[in-house]
């Protein structure tokens, strides 16, 4: 399960990565409208990288439920000057997240590394070719409906066989059109159209995932089911249990992290490794 990012080959089995995320949106769930400046753009970034942040991911258009979707324009005006930014300092693999097929060709332009599609190559038919184009690798990632309605009575039979399922189908669908498995990594789309007790088996269950031959990310970070197990209405208040999962994701077979919280993150994720081991482990 290696693949090379930015001449770089990542190997998974070795440990898990750490992806921070880096949102210039004003209305994302967690953070939006932190960053209102290049200045606060490369300090999160540099606290990020300092803390051990393997790669990062950032977007432009919010994917919190029931979000309105944002233009080309005000996309594209988002996320480009922060990937130039950010390219300009650091070597770090920068991901994009985003559905628009001419988001992420600019994006690549401007010096991001891959694409991270939240509608698993549904939403923009033009997708795949920039993807098999500029042969970078792609985040599949699973959800059931939009963000305007993904939160209206999610209903699986069997949540874990019919997300693997419909995975399954995304690698096939995309290896015929020219992006090779080793290109590919997948993500359950934990708070994406499935409700707290969908998320729990997911997270119980998540080695099953592993079966598909592709790295699997997970991206649980400061989720609402956490906030409905626990009591806690501030997303900014659930990094420690954002950290919590963390660890058991890394022990269940995840490959990527993706974070808000990167500093946790790595201390849970090296905890977990180190006992896995039997050993003092250093690093994430």
């Amino acid at each position: 399960m290696d693949i090379i990012i930015r001449e770089r080959t990542f190997h998974f089995k070795d440990r898990v990565h750490v992806m921070g995320i880096v949102n210039v949106t004003p209305d994302s769930f967690s953070d939006g409208g932190r960053i209102t400046d290049e200045t606060a753009l490369l300090s999160q970034v540099d606290t990020m990288v300092k803390s051990g942040a393997d790669m990062i991911d950032i977007g432009g258009e919010s994917t919190r439920p029931f979000a309105p979707p944002v233009s080309l324009h005000n996309e594209l005006a988002r996320v480009i000057p922060a990937i130039q930014a950010v390219r300009s300092r650091y070597q770090l693999p920068i991901s994009i997240d985003t559905t628009k097929a001419e988001v992420a060709r600019q994006a690549i332009g401007a010096g991001a590394d891959m694409i991270n599609d939240i509608s698993g190559l549904t939403h923009d038919p033009a997708m795949i070719a920039v993807a098999v184009e500029h042969n970078v690798p792609v985040i599949i990632m699973h959800r059931q409906g939009t963000p305007c309605d993904m939160q209206i009575k999610p209903t699986y039979g069997d949540v874990v066989a019919e997300i693997l399922s419909a995975l399954e189908e995304r690698i096939t669908w995309a290896g015929q059109h020219g992006l090779s498995r080793d290109r590919i990594i997948i993500d359950p789309g934990i708070g994406f159209g499935k409700t707290a007790n969908h998320n729990l088996i997911i997270l119980r269950e998540l080695r099953q995932f592993t079966t598909l031959g592709c790295p699997v990310l997970m991206g649980h970070s400061r989720k609402s089911f956490m906030g409905t197990i626990l009591g806690i209405d501030d997303p900014q208040a659930r990094d420690e249990a954002t950290a919590v999962i963390s660890a058991l994701c890394a022990w269940n077979g995840a490959a990527i992290l993706r974070v808000h919280d990167v500093a946790r993150t790595v201390q849970a994720v090296t905890i977990s490794r180190a006992i896995k081991q039997g050993c003092v482990a250093t690093g994430a």
